[in-house]
């Protein structure tokens, strides 16, 4: 009797786990494989911010075990690199890789996710972001608009323009016609300069050819790439249009939403690894460009004091301006600059000078 009591004890388990597996094996085979298309706004080449993009196709693939494909597509590829905003809105496009200041045009208020004049460095404006309450008015800006928006990497300061002659004034910066990203491009408009966004394979020629007298693009590493110093020789520092700037990850709602709570997941992981590689590769990579640029010729210049006071004051008026006229522009700035008063006692305290 004991014996089959143990054998029908050892054949109901082994039925129990069997069920138990095949309802697991069933419910892994009702999650659907994801394949999508990503349009970028950067050439896949470009350090940083186009390699991140790769990198991130790359990642997913391997966290989620093949079960997510999201295929990076060069611009123009599949639509302009200015107009993927629409495309993932609509669901023309998978999704898209950028950095929101480029939706200007569209949702003023996003700006402040991708660069601020005068802002933070990337562990402040990151700090905002996740524990200041910044994540939630980016999601709820793009969510209008059909979008599951998701921060993914932030890249070093930038340089803040390549010009043919020495500035040694304000009086240098009026009637130049010059390639500018952003809000930093509305303080430049300030101050005299005529601007224009272009992407970046059309900003080399159109410096070269005269259709532009300067440009600001990123950083050294990736400006070296541009070959901006064969034209101009002038770089000037510090960036205080972009001291951090944010990359990010454009996903068609629905599509987001059809996901499974995993592959979700393994999508926002890969972001956040993102951030990761993003902060350490920027800063490991600019020392060794700014010595290639100076033996090309390239002359390194600060701005003084003065002129960036004229700079601060210009921002001060945009910032005004646009607080005025756009409502969400203004509960986000105010956001942010509540995060950044109360955060600055911590930063005076805690940092080396």
């Amino acid at each position: 009797m004991r014996k089959l009591l143990l054998m029908a004890l050892i054949l109901t388990t082994g039925l129990m786990v069997g069920c138990g597996q095949q309802e697991e094996k069933a419910a892994v085979e009702k999650v659907k494989k994801v394949k999508w298309k990503m349009a970028s706004t950067f050439p896949g080449s470009l350090v940083q911010i186009g390699t991140l993009g790769v990198r991130l196709q790359n990642e997913v693939s391997k966290i989620s075990g093949g079960n997510i494909t999201i295929k990076f597509f060069e611009p123009g590829a599949l639509v302009p690199a200015l107009e993927i905003f629409d495309a993932v809105s609509t669901g023309a496009v998978d999704s898209g890789w950028g950095t929101p200041g480029y939706w200007a045009g569209k949702v003023p208020a996003l700006q402040l996710f991708s660069s601020v004049p005068f802002g933070p460095p990337s562990n402040e404006y990151m700090s905002w972001v996740y524990f200041g309450g910044g994540k939630e008015f980016y999601e709820e800006l793009y969510a209008r608009h059909n979008i599951k928006g998701m921060l993914c990497g932030v890249i070093p300061p930038e340089a803040s323009g390549w010009f043919k002659e020495e500035i040694k004034g304000p009086e240098d910066l009026k009637g130049l016609k010059m390639r500018f990203f952003g809000l930093g491009a509305k303080v430049m408009e300030k101050v005299g300069v005529s601007t224009q966004l272009l992407s970046a394979g059309d900003i080399y020629p159109a410096l070269e050819l005269g259709a532009i007298d300067s440009t600001e693009f990123s950083m050294p590493a990736i400006d070296l790439e541009l070959g901006f110093y064969q034209v101009a020789k002038h770089y000037y520092f510090p960036g205080w249009h972009q001291q951090s700037t944010f990359m990010e990850l454009m996903i068609n709602l629905d599509k987001w939403k059809a996901l499974s709570v995993t592959q979700q997941a393994q999508i926002e992981a890969a972001c956040g690894d993102n951030f990761r590689h993003a902060i350490a590769e920027g800063e490991g990579i600019q020392g060794p460009a700014l010595k290639t640029l100076q033996e090309k010729g390239v002359t390194l210049h600060t701005w003084t004091p003065e002129m960036l006071a004229i700079f601060e004051n210009a921002w001060d008026e945009v910032a005004a301006e646009l607080v005025e006229s756009d409502e969400d522009f203004a509960k986000v700035w105010a956001s942010l600059k509540d995060f950044r008063k109360n955060y600055k006692e911590w930063k005076e305290l805690g940092y080396l000078k």
